[in-house]
């Protein structure tokens, strides 16, 4: 059994601070980019940025005046408000639970998630709360790795995914699938890295 709750992501993601950035900086930087303007957010909209981690997704952001971040783990929090700083970015950082946000209904025009539908433990209770803040006619850009809808994956696979699961993240979860459990209509579903391994996912809330 997987070892993916939430007291394992903060443990993991602490030890994992020191090498993060080297990790999932360089090779996705094209994809955070792209994810940001397919958002086609107004520069004083409300944006949260969900599993935040140390903030490499800020670079693509500074245009914009009212971000919210937030992750699970603490020293990612710090690692964010430091580069904010250097950036000259406001943010308001906070650590937070993905599966359990804090904010009012209706509260963001836009919510960012990247890289962390495939890691948070329950990725339908993560998407519900996106969809209760986010307001009517908003907009969800998603970066990550998901299965083909429709895809079974393979017993070798269900096996490897126990390992990695625990160590990094799901990598057989369904975009499809976690979206069925809101009113989200998915407007875009585009290939990105590792031939289509990851997907750029946009979202959107209906309109009252």
């Amino acid at each position: 059994m997987s070892l993916n709750t939430n007291t394992w992501n903060r443990l993991r993601y602490t030890l994992y601070l020191p090498i993060y950035d080297l990790i999932a900086d360089r090779i996705f930087r094209k994809y955070r980019k792209r994810s940001v303007e397919l958002l086609n957010a107004k520069p004083d909209d409300a944006i949260l940025i969900l599993g935040a981690g140390t903030g490499l997704d800020l670079p693509y952001l500074q245009k914009y005046t009212n971000l919210t971040a937030i992750d699970i783990t603490p020293g990612m929090i710090a690692k964010l408000q430091q580069r904010a700083a250097r950036l000259q970015t406001p943010v308001d950082a906070r650590v937070m639970n993905g599966q359990q946000l804090t904010f009012t209904d209706n509260s963001f025009e836009a919510v960012i998630a990247h890289l962390i539908l495939a890691v948070i433990p329950d990725p339908v209770a993560c998407i519900k709360e996106v969809e209760r803040v986010l307001k009517p006619g908003g907009t969800v850009m998603i970066f990550d790795k998901f299965l083909p809808d429709g895809q079974r994956p393979t017993i070798v696979r269900r096996l490897f995914n126990q390992i990695a699961a625990t160590l990094f993240s799901d990598i057989n979860r369904s975009i499809g699938t976690i979206v069925s459990h809101t009113s989200l209509t998915i407007e875009l579903n585009e290939p990105a890295a590792l031939n289509g391994t990851f997907r750029l996912v946009r979202l959107r809330k209906p309109e009252l």
